[in-house]
Order: structure tokens, then sequence, then C-alpha cells
């Protein structure tokens, strides 16, 4: 039987961030998409001008007819949320529908370079702490990792040993399993640094580092560790595979020369992805 994820996101007509990214990187791994917008969006916010169509008070009767209808799901992907009562009603989604063997996965996307993003503020900082307590996994940034623990913002840079320091207090808002996605290893490689608590053991993997920077890579990190979670890979391995994937999406975008500036080419490393997910475990 095939399983199906749900993810609750804004999608962004032109530009590859969020559902945009979520949707076909959950299909290519043979599972079924229930795609809750939080908001429409004419392109991502990389562009000026941007007509946002909020779809904020839809959630509710969204989740009261997936309630009557009986659906589950095997996962739960959440990414950006625009305001506090978005996050409220998302958590309603959870206790709704994340019981039993659903994976619950939340990337609190709210902020970067150390800074939270426009319209946001401590009281929607406090919320997604709500949120996270309800997650399996989290996925936060440096800069959301900080704001999430009080602690001071370390810089992009920071040493494993402060990341580790953000990741003990991270554990404290319950999540069993939180990493700090784009992390810069000491190594000099970039990708993740995690702390599973119920094997109270770090975990650490990165890729080498690509002169690129672009849009939507935090979004397609998520996607991808969801799609090999659900696939029935470990999560460290889970989380490998999304940093393999995205890392290669980056260096297919950095190479190409007519690439566009709004998002990685990730549609031409799918190929590359399915070979991933095929590996075995056993």
């Amino acid at each position: 039987m095939v399983k199906r994820v749900l993810t609750i996101q804004d999608l962004s007509c032109i530009g590859k961030c969020s559902l945009t990214e979520v949707i076909p990187v959950l299909a290519a791994a043979g599972l079924e998409v229930a795609a809750v917008p939080t908001a429409v969006l004419s392109t991502h916010t990389q562009f000026s001008g941007v007509h946002i169509r909020d779809l904020t008070d839809d959630l509710a009767p969204i989740r009261q007819h997936f309630e009557r209808e009986g659906f589950a799901f095997a996962g739960i992907l959440t990414g950006y949320l625009g305001s506090i009562r978005q996050v409220d009603l998302v958590r309603d989604f959870i206790h709704s529908f994340g019981t039993g063997d659903t994976k619950v996965i939340v990337d609190p996307v709210m902020a970067d370079q150390g800074k939270l993003y426009r319209g946001f503020d401590e009281a929607f900082v406090d919320e997604m702490k709500e949120l996270i307590a309800a997650a399996d996994v989290i996925l936060p940034n440096v800069s959301e990792a900080a704001l999430l623990t009080g602690l001071p913002y370390p810089g992009e840079n920071a040493s494993e040993a402060q990341l580790k320091e953000l990741l003990q207090g991270l554990k404290e808002l319950g999540a069993p399993l939180c990493v700090i996605t784009g992390a810069h290893l000491d190594d000099g490689s970039i990708g993740f640094l995690g702390y599973d608590a119920e094997e109270d053991r770090y975990l650490r993997f990165g890729t080498a580092p690509v002169p690129f920077v672009s849009h939507g890579t935090g979004d397609l990190f998520a996607g991808t560790f969801t799609a090999a979670l659900l696939s029935d890979h470990p999560c460290e391995e889970a989380l490998q595979i999304a940093s393999e994937y995205t890392s290669a999406c980056i260096q297919a975008t950095y190479e190409d020369p007519d690439h566009v500036n709004y998002g990685v080419n990730f549609e031409s490393r799918i190929p590359y992805l399915l070979r991933l997910l095929e590996h075995s475990t056993e």
C-alpha cells in the first residue's frame, strides 16, 4: 500500500521552494502527497511585488473534512507558517493525525543570519516551541536553533562545540531527534549535526562545500529527509540522503551556465535521488 504524507506549507507559483519542491520529491519516492497550502504566492519572496493569497481561514475546514473522511497519514511535514494563528491551526492537524506510527517532522522556518524573518517576533518563536513539542524530528538552521533555545547566535560558521550546545538546548523542547541543518562542520564540510535523545548520541554528516547560495535548500532537505525516512531508511541514513541530494542539486545549479537564480535545479537530479533511495539498508 502506498504511504500517504501530509505536508503543510505555502505554495509559490514561480520559484523553487516549499510545496513546489516537496511535492515532486515525495512523489518521486513513491509516496502519495496530501498537500495543504497555507498561502499561495505569485512568486517566492526573492521577487518584489509578490501577490499573496492567505489561506489561514481554510485550514480548519480542510482538517475537519479530512477527519470526516477518516484519512490517515504515515508522515506529517510542516514548513514555513506565516503567523501564530497558522502555527496553532497546524498543531490541530498534528493532534488529529499525528498518532500511532505517524512520523511528525517540523522544519521551523522563521529565521536566517541570526534574525527573524519580517513579521515574526518572540511570540511567534514561543508558539513554534509548542509545535516542536509535538514533533518526532525538528530541522532548524543555526539561526532558528539559537532563537528557539535563547542561546546567543554563534554565526553561520559556528563550531561543532557551539552547535552541540544548541542541540542540548533544543532537546529540552521535547523532540526526540533534533538536527541543525546547513551546519559548517569542523572538517570544512557542510551538512548537519544532530542529537538523538533516545540513543544519547550525536549524528554528523557533511559534503564538500559549493561556492553557491540558493533559495529553498532547507525545504529541499526537509522534503528529501521525509521521503527517505518514509521509504524505510533509518533516521541517520535518511539525513545523509537528504544532505547528499541537496548538495548535488546545489552543485548542478552552480555548474549550469543557464540557471535561473530562484531555486536549485533539483529536477535534473531526481534520478540521483532515486539511486540514493534504492540503496538497501538490510
